[in-house]
């Protein structure tokens, strides 16, 4: 799947029913690369989405089949796993065990938690105004931000575009050196992540996604992305900001929440992808709900 197939997908990716990031249809394109590629095809009226991987194959896996007007059952899954050549399901919320029961699954399948890809949701009200005890640090980061920064024009929030493509990559590329760079090694999953977000900026407009960024003095210091996933819930897909600029990441999340998310109830922020620092950070910001990540794996 590459972004010129977004236009063809969305028509079964449109209020769809799983609240995971993982049935952002712009995300799913965004991340493949040469180690993950995911395929797509339409059978029955119904978006199967498969992953195929170069070198760590025991993870080709299928996800639920999408559709803003039906549902496969556990049955369905299992004859369509088997029709594929599949013997793994990713990124089943738990909404879907709750509506079919533990026991009818496991009449088919084994399953297993998925803790690393559950995801951090948000009331988007919260997020926009920050409002309670529980926040207080958060505003008071804000304001340190604003008082640095607060002279006329050192501070400017505009729409992420084609025009400003060249300048986001730019800011991306430092930020990853601050991170000792985001191109392999131990840093494997950041070097995923900046290809994602390439990809992803490069093609904005064409796969309908909804951004902003932040300029400090001119410079472009900031920028969060969103993606419509459900019909009142929308991802929080990237969001990045020089950090040793006190109070800039608050900000930018702030704006993101007031920007980005008219007319969606809830905030999905993604996963931690099991790494604390992630996990604290998402965790500060009280999340209202957890959506919860299963695998399905064939008996």
């Amino acid at each position: 799947m590459i972004p010129p197939d977004y236009a063809a997908y969305k028509p079964y990716c449109s209020a769809q029913r799983y609240p995971l990031c993982g049935y952002a249809l712009s995300s799913i394109i965004a991340w493949s690369n040469e180690e993950y590629q995911p395929f797509g095809k339409v059978i029955d009226g119904v978006l199967v989405v498969a992953a195929e991987f170069a070198i760590e194959r025991e993870n080709r896996h299928l996800i639920l089949p999408i559709s803003p007007d039906r549902e496969y059952r556990p049955r369905e899954l299992f004859d369509l796993a088997g029709e594929l050549g599949y013997e793994t399901y990713w990124f089943v919320p738990e909404s879907y065990i709750d509506t079919y029961g533990r026991e009818e699954l496991e009449r088919y399948f084994d399953i297993q938690a998925h803790e690393s890809y559950s995801d951090y949701v948000f009331r988007t009200e919260d997020l926009a105004t920050l409002k309670g005890n529980k926040y207080s640090k958060k505003r008071n980061l804000i304001h340190q931000f604003e008082r640095a920064f607060g002279a006329e024009g050192r501070v400017q929030v505009e729409p992420m575009g084609p025009t400003v493509a060249g300048e986001c990559l730019e800011f991306l590329e430092q930020w990853c050196l601050d991170r000792d760079g985001c191109d392999g090694g131990e840093n494997n999953d950041l070097a995923c992540e900046k290809r994602a977000a390439i990809t992803t900026i490069q093609n904005l407009d064409q796969m309908e996604l909804k951004g902003i960024l932040v300029r400090l003095d001119g410079v472009v210091s900031a920028f969060g992305i969103s993606s419509a996933l459900t019909h009142d819930m929308a991802t929080l897909q990237y969001e990045k900001a020089f950090t040793d600029i006190k109070g800039l990441y608050q900000f930018l999340d702030r704006e993101c929440a007031r920007r980005l998310f008219d007319g969606f109830t809830y905030i999905n922020k993604e996963s931690d992808m099991g790494i604390p620092g992630i996990a604290k950070s998402k965790r500060s910001y009280h999340p209202v709900m957890m959506v919860r990540a299963y695998k399905l794996v064939v008996k």
